[in-house]
């Protein structure tokens, strides 16, 4: 098995790599479709990283990560499962892009919104219809009552 790579992003200029030593896989059938080799073939992954003693990460990146993973988390341990193919070797291939796409949103710092107000046009429509909801309930008066 080969280093994991995160591509660059937000948080991680440079991108991360997670040693191959680092990430643990384990093996199980998988239920679903697979005819006379669903008995027989471990396909389901489960692909695992400590985040809390991986190399891979900073201690700012480690933070963040574990601040915004901490509901996956058991303890510190992310564990991926990928099961959507038949093939051992696909799995494999999903759990580790499915790993580094958690980790490369992770990772980036929050981006908070910058509060703006209602563009003229949002209040020229608001106003319209507001008149137009006027001129409607108006128009439902009986005739000849008179506004007190």
């Amino acid at each position: 098995m080969e280093d994991l790579r995160v591509p660059a992003g937000p948080g991680a200029p440079l991108g991360l790599r997670v040693p191959a030593a680092e990430l643990i896989e384990q093996f199980s059938r998988a239920s679903g479709p697979g005819g006379q080799g669903v008995n027989t073939t471990d396909s389901r992954v489960q692909l695992s990283i400590d985040l809390g003693s991986t190399t891979a990460l900073d201690d700012v990146q480690r933070m963040r990560i574990i601040r915004r993973l901490d509901a996956r988390l058991v303890g510190t341990v992310l564990t991926i499962t990928a099961a959507e193919h038949r093939s051992q070797r696909q799995n494999r291939m999903a759990a580790r892009q499915r790993l580094a796409e958690i980790l490369r949103e992770a990772v980036a710092p929050a981006v908070s919104r910058r509060p703006t107000g209602p563009t003229r046009g949002s209040r020229r429509r608001r106003l319209e219809d507001k008149r137009r909801r006027a001129e409607t309930k108006a128009g439902r008066k009986r005739p000849g009552s008179s506004e007190q």
